[in-house]
């Protein structure tokens, strides 16, 4: 059976609307409307005004339609339908999205932060479809997560599930989240880039120098480059994985022996540098979870790659009631 589904993602920088086509499990993109993200009232104009140009294109209509599915970033009310004041969209202060969508279109709407979709995009058609609980970390710019949980979207008591960023792993660390030695500060693009300017100015101050980072401006290192140093071989790079590595092991751990998952999918860097990092995450899961529940849990890279953005929003509609 086919079913009709539309999809908002706003982003910081730009917002696309999309058509998808679920066919019993397998989703088909068949159209997308790109634009830039400006001010909330002309950012806004542009959706609804996208929206209702997707509908006339296909002919889309409440009758035919399941559900428009909106991700955005959070802080967010998914039962109100309001995103509150993200840090990456200003003047987005209680915009009640889901009403506007839905007096546009008469489609229902329904509203999730971008790490929840995307979880529900994983869940649904990529690297966890098939499982009743699951775990997404998306392991990228930030570290944040989306909880499935007995073959439903956990977001906790006020949308704030799966921050698990903030949980502090050390008490000395890279900052993440607004706290030194978190999770975010040890596993996340920002967080290696730290450890590795760290690792970096040691050397320097002994008189050595470092290959990948010849002009000493530790400022510019990123996750990619110290990524690309350690595929290359370089020591120093490799043990600054390996830390990363390490400290992501501790963390599924704690989250292996409490949600005791069938899977956690983990994005971005983990997909681009899964070599370097699981030995030493599998390491400290054999050490530090439990054997019942580790043997239970396959740790994957996401599936859906670049398409995630789209298929996530789409992802919240395939899954309304």
């Amino acid at each position: 059976m086919k079913t009709n589904l539309l999809g908002i993602d706003i982003g910081g920088t730009k917002c696309a609307v999309i058509y998808g086509i679920d066919s019993d499990g397998s989703l088909e993109i068949a159209d997308k409307i790109r634009f830039g993200t400006f001010d909330v009232n002309s950012t806004v104009r542009n959706i609804i005004s996208a929206l209702k140009e997707m509908c006339g294109r296909h002919m889309l209509n409440p009758d035919n339609t399941k559900a428009v599915g909106i991700s955005c970033g959070g802080p967010l009310d998914s039962a109100k339908g309001l995103v509150m004041s993200p840090p990456n969209l200003p003047g987005w202060d209680g915009i009640p999205i889901v009403q506007l969508v839905e007096d546009a279109v008469g489609i229902p709407a329904f509203l999730q932060n971008d790490a929840n979709a995307c979880a529900l995009a994983e869940w649904k058609y990529g690297a966890g479809k098939g499982t009743r609980n699951m775990v997404f970390l998306t392991f990228g710019t930030g570290m944040g997560a989306g909880l499935v949980l007995d073959g439903k979207l956990y977001s906790g008591t006020n949308d704030n599930a799966g921050e698990v960023g903030h949980i502090r792993l050390s008490d000395f660390g890279p900052v993440g989240y607004g706290k030194a030695g978190s999770f975010e500060g040890f596993a996340s693009g920002g967080g290696i880039a730290q450890l590795a300017a760290t690792a970096v100015k040691e050397k320097q101050m002994m008189g050595g120098t470092v290959s990948w980072c010849p002009d000493g401006n530790t400022g510019a290192i990123t996750a990619r480059m110290v990524a690309e140093a350690a595929k290359a071989g370089d020591e120093l790079a490799t043990g600054i994985y390996r830390t990363s590595a390490e400290y992501l092991g501790r963390a599924l751990s704690i989250m292996i022996d409490i949600l005791n998952p069938e899977a956690i999918v983990i994005g971005s860097i983990f997909v681009r540098a899964e070599d370097l990092i699981r030995p030493f995450m599998e390491g400290v899961i054999a050490r530090e979870a439990l054997p019942a529940a580790a043997s239970v849990c396959r740790v994957v890279p996401a599936a859906l790659g670049e398409a995630i953005g789209d298929i996530a929003s789409l992802s919240i509609a395939a899954a309304s009631n």
